[in-house]
């Protein structure tokens, strides 16, 4: 709309507007289109001094805002530190500023790279900040903003406690601008900002810049998720509850049916397929067929749905989805993209160390990519991830084959997303991915300002219910939860900063304890409801004979009383039972009273163990089977002896027939006690011990009761059980609300208590003492056992490749401990030095159980051969042979056990460890791990 088109009254609305907020409207001119409303309504309120949290979609444009806060810095001579969650956004964001302001007023901190550091913009991992706020370094002074992107990084299991750590130590004077991902909770979040931060505004745009479009891939057609008949659907901007495609419906019943029958097939049941015996309605068969990946990707191509992003929750489903196009022959290139490919790729790759090519498998993915597919991964070669990067912002990529973690952050918008499977792996089990995952993967489908719709496509699997489907594709459940607790270094740097009464108050600041508290609101409603609901049931239960409650407790006292008794003689039973058991001897022949091997038995193997008793036996039905103690209900004596071939092997059908022939003979005249004979001594013994005695005790109190003659004795006993179940579940929720007030203050209590009883607090808990200084500078997951390793002094005299061995158990962490085969160790010193250093770490553990705290994991030894070879300057190639890892999970290790190094070198002071560490730091920044500085994430 020109000036000239406009109302007088929206001329007159634009004059208040630039002439209230001339920053925003000089920041806003820099740009080439105008800014959105919530874009607009967040750079006013930074204007007029306050914080904001803005919490928008994936490409809605949010950092703008944060872009905002930089410019708005810079016009009043103040500095804006920049914070991203991970090395890579860092980088991103670094070039992104960089080309606006020139790379003099810009500066980058990683921890890897330093550059620039004290520039009006530094852009840093949230890491660093928290480092220096608890160092007070200097680069803090002059600063007025800070902006937190990717703030939901704080539900990180790992790592978010550091976003609420820097949100609580900001000084006053600091303005904090959080940009978040869509969650279902952000006016909780923006309220406890509030809070700690003082004024601070909540903006939500929940709206998307680009519609999006659901749909399901069923064989080769493309099926609309959601009916035509959805007005919201249809326009590309879905609401929760929308009608799902009919068409989708019918196709998962004909799946389902086509199920049924195979399986009918498979298992026929008795008479023909029009037998009256066999009346069950398969449908009409058809199953659906499931296409390859080069089939998604040339149907995608056809109906111009690219650039794609394939998401594949495996990383070598990744690469494997690659291989198969290019052996499909996929080519999306044109011989013109193909070259510029090709330049761009040989360019950016020339630093790369020419041997290290092949195990990079350097020349597959180049050729992947001039044909236009390439896969995005954690185990890819950061430098490798950021080319993939760069050319599909280009274009010139068309189809990227991704894990979920793409969806964290990297700038790689995309006209369609696909979701090949609802479900993956995570860590512990395969699970369906939640709405909010959903929300996340296809919220990067839509491209703002270069597409005018984005594409989510799920291809169809069997047993796909389209229903639940349309609820992820429709729920906005996305709650932001607090994963803070506070650690050992934490404790030790706020002691040092603010002593411990300061410092317990500050933790009672975090998110956690704020959701916590919020939580207790409802429980302790709930709580009072249940009072008042336990007065009515006690009145209900009144009675004119006398105190019918008291009358009451005594029947519940007995009927508790009756339950122990009985469980205490089960109990006996099972210890006379093992017992028994535990003096089995190979050879005994027994009957086993119970289960489904009943009957007489030979004992091969006692298999008595802490876990319980488990013999291995032979039936006389030639079944040779470890029993358990359901199968053993009553104790057990040897009935005979029988010997057992010195080379029996139950697995051996002729051994375990000679052996079940043999057990029959020698059995055949003896007559086996009845089934479930019991020893009847116990009842015998029924109304002799304190507990029987203290039951007819009350019996007689109980009969001698008023309340025992009342007419109505029933029904007033039905209230009074109500009122105690109840009393139970109050009493419940009583201790529930106990637990969750001032949980975090008391954890970090916990966490003192242990560092008072090591020496790294003072008696008192007041101070750090010289062995916390060193805690203080150690900031891995395994802080304390470092801390303790340095303090016992183990480390002293190793060389640099013996300590880069010792070393990465205190990083690397295996995907999957418990497939991980015994590690291969280095000799030498090495595997003495790690003993102790499990040692240290068992001794922790069994304190921290003391403590009720559980922080410390077991020291993983998987990456100790390859640190220690990598470090002896051995080629990637023969390190990458001993170890299953990909290059990128190497790389990434390697500069984690960098960080670690330097964080030893630190704590150590001055002294032969600190040059052994640096002379380490400098032997394991070579080839790759080198080169893969800017792009680690």
């Amino acid at each position: 709309m020109s000036t000239d088109e406009r109302s007088p009254s929206e001329r007159y609305a634009n004059y208040r507007r630039d002439r209230d907020f001339p920053v925003t409207r000089e920041f806003e001119s820099l740009y080439p289109f105008p800014l959105d409303e919530f874009q607009r309504h967040a750079c006013h309120e930074i204007e007029q001094g306050r914080g904001a949290l803005v919490a928008a979609p994936t490409g809605s444009g949010k950092t703008v805002v944060g872009e905002f806060a930089i410019h708005l810095a810079r016009s009043t001579g103040r500095k804006c530190f920049y914070t991203t969650p991970i090395k890579a956004l860092s980088n991103q964001k670094y070039q992104d500023l960089v080309e606006r302001y020139g790379a003099a007023e810009v500066g980058l901190l990683t921890g890897d790279n330093v550059l620039n550091g004290e520039a009006g913009i530094v852009v840093m991992t949230t890491e660093v900040l928290r480092n220096m706020l608890y160092a007070s370094s200097r680069t803090l002074l002059g600063l007025g903003f800070v902006v937190m992107d990717e703030v939901h990084y704080l539900a990180d299991r790992s790592r978010g406690a550091v976003w609420e750590e820097v949100i609580i130590h900001l000084p006053d004077s600091v303005t904090v601008v959080s940009l978040s991902a869509t969650v279902s909770n952000a006016e909780e979040f923006g309220e406890w900002l509030a809070t700690v931060r003082g004024e601070t505004t909540t903006i939500v745009e929940e709206r998307r810049p680009v519609p999006l479009y659901q749909h399901v891939m069923v064989g080769r057609r493309l099926l609309d998720l959601f009916a035509s008949s959805d007005v919201d659907a249809a326009a590309g901007f879905v609401k929760e509850g929308a009608p799902v495609n009919d068409e989708l419906v019918k196709i998962a019943r004909d799946d389902f049916a086509s199920t049924r029958l195979m399986r009918d097939r498979r298992s026929p049941r008795k008479g023909g397929t029009g037998s009256p015996k066999n009346t069950r309605n398969v449908g009409n068969g058809r199953r659906v067929w499931i296409p390859s990946r080069a089939d998604v990707v040339d149907r995608l191509d056809r109906e111009g749905l690219l650039p794609a992003i394939v998401f594949i929750f495996s990383r070598i489903g990744c690469d494997a989805a690659v291989s198969q196009c290019l052996n499909s022959g996929v080519r999306l290139t044109s011989t013109d993209e193909r070259e510029e490919i090709r330049a761009y790729v040989e360019a950016s790759c020339r630093d790369l160390p020419t041997d290290d090519l092949h195990a990079l498998g350097y020349h597959d993915f180049l050729e992947g990519l001039t044909r236009g597919v390439a896969a995005h991964h954690a185990g890819m070669l950061p430098a490798f991830k950021q080319v993939v990067e760069e050319l599909f912002l280009r274009g010139l990529c068309k189809v990227v084959f991704a894990t979920e973690t793409l969806a964290l952050g990297i700038n790689m918008p995309a006209r369609t997303v696909v979701i090949e499977k609802l479900s993956k792996w995570n860590g512990e089990t395969h699970a369906d991915i939640t709405p909010g995952e959903y929300t996340q993967l296809t919220g990067r489908a839509g491209r703002r300002g270069l597409d005018t719709e984005g594409h989510g496509v799920v291809l169809w699997q069997p047993g796909m219910n389209p229903r639940e489907l349309a609820g992820l594709a429709s729920t906005r459940t996305y709650p932001l939860k607090s994963s803070f607790r506070p650690s050992y270094n934490m404790a030790v740097n706020l002691v040092n900063q603010y002593g411990r009464e300061t410092s317990r108050e500050l933790l009672e600041q975090s998110f956690a304890q704020f959701q916590a508290d919020r939580a207790v609101v409802g429980l302790a409603r709930q709580l009072r409801k249940s009072e008042e609901a336990l007065d009515g049931y006690r009145e209900a239960a009144q009675c004119e004979l006398g105190d019918f409650m008291e009358y009451a407790e005594l029947r519940r006292r007995i009927g508790e009383l009756e339950k122990g008794a009985s469980r205490a003689r089960r109990s006996d039973r099972r210890e006379e039972t093992m017992s028994s058991l535990a003096k089995l001897k190979p050879g005994d022949v027994i009957v086993v009273p119970g289960g489904k091997f009943a009957g007489y038995a030979v004992v091969i193997e006692p298999g008595y163990s802490a876990e319980g008793p488990r013999p291995y036996v032979v039936t006389a039905q030639r079944q040779a089977r470890r029993l358990a103690m359901i199968d053993f209900p009553t104790p057990v004596e040897a009935v005979a002896r029988l010997k057992i071939p010195k080379s029996f092997n139950g697995r051996n059908p002729a051994m375990r027939r000679d052996l079940a022939s043999a057990l029959r003979t020698r059995t055949h005249n003896l007559t086996p006690p009845p089934p479930g004979r019991r020893d009847d001594s116990s009842t015998a013994r029924f109304d002799s011990t304190p507990v029987d005695r203290e039951i007819g005790g009350l019996r007689a109190d109980l009969k001698a009761h008023p309340c025992h003659a009342c007419p109505d004795r029933e029904e007033h006993s039905r209230w009074a059980e109500r009122y105690f179940k109840l009393h139970r579940d109050s009493e419940t929720l009583r201790r529930r609300v106990e637990r969750r007030t001032n949980t975090v203050a008391r954890q970090f209590d916990r966490v003192c208590e242990v560092l008072m009883s090591l020496g790294y607090l003072s008696p008192d808990g007041s101070a750090v003492t010289e062995q916390g200084q060193h805690l203080m500078r150690l900031y891995s997951e395994l802080d304390l056992v470092a801390a303790e390793c340095l303090r016992h002094g183990l480390w002293d005299d190793l060389s640099p490749s013996e300590l880069a061995a010792v070393l990465s158990v205190l990083v690397f962490e295996a995907r999957r401990p418990d497939d991980a085969k015994a590690p291969r160790l280095p000799g030498g010193r090495v595997k003495p030095v790690i003993a102790e250093m499990v040692k240290v770490w068992a001794g922790l553990d069994s304190l921290e159980r003391e403590h009720h705290l559980d922080f410390l994991r077991q020291p993983d030894l998987g990456f100790a051969w390859a640190a220690y070879r990598w470090a002896e300057g051995d080629p990637l190639d023969d390190v990458l042979e001993g170890i299953e890892l990909a290059a990128g999970d190497f790389v990434r290790w390697m500069k984690q056990l960098i960080d670690v190094s330097g964080q030893v070198a630190d704590a150590a002071g001055p002294g032969p460890l600190r040059d052994t560490a640096r002379d380490l730091v400098r032997a394991l920044r070579r080839g790759v791990v080198a080169y893969s500085g800017l792009a680690e994430d």
